[in-house]
């Protein structure tokens, strides 16, 4: 089993030569992180699904021959969260355009591309963007991060995974519960009025016993999921 901590050096594009990725070993899989620049609370960073997302791309990237790592899509859809300053969003149908010509542009010279998608927002863009890629005729998989029975927005799990990957970045002294119903049960009101009409805050649990040690522990989680995901989407 590969390594599950944040690599060192993995590929990546933003560092590279053209002849560093020519003479990379096949097959070639391109790992893109999409992410999100919204309110996360009054501790967290605005980018920290973007934050996530990168470090979960990096660390397939450094288990998988042959991957490269492509700079985060860094604003998506996140229209939920307007109400809270800071935040800036895209259409879904602009991220859908975008991802298909990235995909589009990155066929010639990668077998596929993987999109590690750190906000949920996001979801509709890049599945419709997915459907598109295979009547065209090119493989782009979608592995969503997430944590099943974890708190849904800022709250314990988040900021855990913050204070594993970027400990400086989060505030401790502005941690703060939220609003800790069930999600299904304020999606209704957060579809219709956005978060800041369920949470002031913004938050969506209690970040308050988060540690970094209950990050790296769902860091690991999550890395081992989507390496499992990535290998099956690599051409063989």
């Amino acid at each position: 089993m590969p390594s599950l901590t944040v690599p060192a050096s993995p590929m990546t594009l933003a560092d590279a030569t053209w002849p560093d990725i020519d003479q990379s070993p096949r097959p070639r899989l391109l790992v893109v992180p999409v992410g999100s620049l919204e309110q996360h609370g009054p501790h967290l960073p605005l980018d920290c699904d973007s934050v996530i997302a990168s470090a979960v791309a990096a660390a397939l990237v450094s288990a998988l021959p042959g991957a490269g790592l492509a700079p985060v899509i860094p604003i998506g859809v996140s229209g939920e969260h307007l109400g809270f300053p800071g935040t800036l969003s895209v259409s879904t149908h602009a991220l859908q355009t975008f991802v298909v010509d990235l995909s589009r542009h990155a066929a010639p010279h990668w077998d596929a591309v993987m999109l590690v998608n750190g906000h949920g927002g996001n979801r509709g863009a890049l599945e419709a963007a997915a459907a598109q890629c295979r009547l065209e005729g090119r493989t782009l998989r979608i592995w969503h991060v997430d944590w099943p029975g974890g708190d849904a927005h800022a709250g314990h799990t988040e900021t855990s995974l913050m204070l594993h990957l970027a400990p400086r970045r989060v505030r401790l002294e502005h941690l703060a519960a939220g609003n800790i119903r069930p999600l299904a049960e304020l999606m209704p009101a957060l579809r219709h009025a956005g978060v800041r009409a369920v949470s002031p805050n913004g938050v969506l649990g209690d970040p308050r016993q988060a540690t970094a040690a209950d990050g790296a522990s769902t860091f690991a989680a999550l890395v081992e999921r989507a390496l499992a995901a990535c290998q099956a989407a690599t051409p063989r």
